[in-house]
């Protein structure tokens, strides 16, 4: 096999889980990025893409009115602003892991990390058409039959609606095998 490949932009869904990293730890482990063209500006990457819930989706709460005839629209700064505090962490600790399993191949000069704010199933397809990848690589939590009705499957979604190859990832035994 040559030392590069056809690839110039894969994408890589995180989201913390278990299976999205072994996804990542897949595709770094699978997938060959194009060698840089010397006169091109672009460098072949991994791209390491998170979507952090906003700020009203990931509460679930609506803190109600203010007591005592106070406005019932009225937002609290405060809250909204310790909510995205708290989203950014967990986006910061995602984003951590995640390059650290990078440094493991020795990779981290090829990789780049992007974050959208929004659904995560709209966010992946429009995130792989405007980085232009070439494949996208994600984890599948293998929901039931239940669970899947009530909450949907980003892959699923993703597989149907992205405009390059998914490649998901089921089984975490698959990260382990080496070619």
């Amino acid at each position: 096999m040559s030392s590069g490949g056809n690839l110039s932009c894969v994408l890589v869904a995180v989201d913390g889980s278990e299976e999205s990293m072994n996804a990542l730890r897949w595709a770094l482990n699978n997938l060959k990025l194009r060698s840089p063209a010397p006169d091109s500006t672009d460098a072949p990457s991994f791209t390491v893409f998170h979507v952090q819930s906003p700020p009203s989706i990931a509460t679930g709460l609506n803190p109600g009115a203010i007591p005592f005839g106070g406005p019932s629209d009225l937002e609290v700064p405060a809250f909204t602003a310790a909510i995205e505090a708290h989203q950014k962490r967990i986006t910061n600790a995602v984003l951590d892991h995640a390059l650290g399993i990078c440094s493991e191949f020795n990779l981290t000069s090829k990789v780049r990390t992007h974050v959208l704010v929004g659904d995560p199933k709209e966010k992946i397809c429009e995130a792989v058409q405007d980085l232009n990848a070439d494949v996208l690589v994600m984890g599948s939590r293998a929901f039931g039959p239940i669970k899947r009705m009530f909450l949907g499957s980003v892959s699923n979604y993703c597989a149907h609606h992205s405009p390059c190859p998914v490649i998901i990832i089921k089984e975490k035994d698959i990260v382990n095998k080496r070619n």
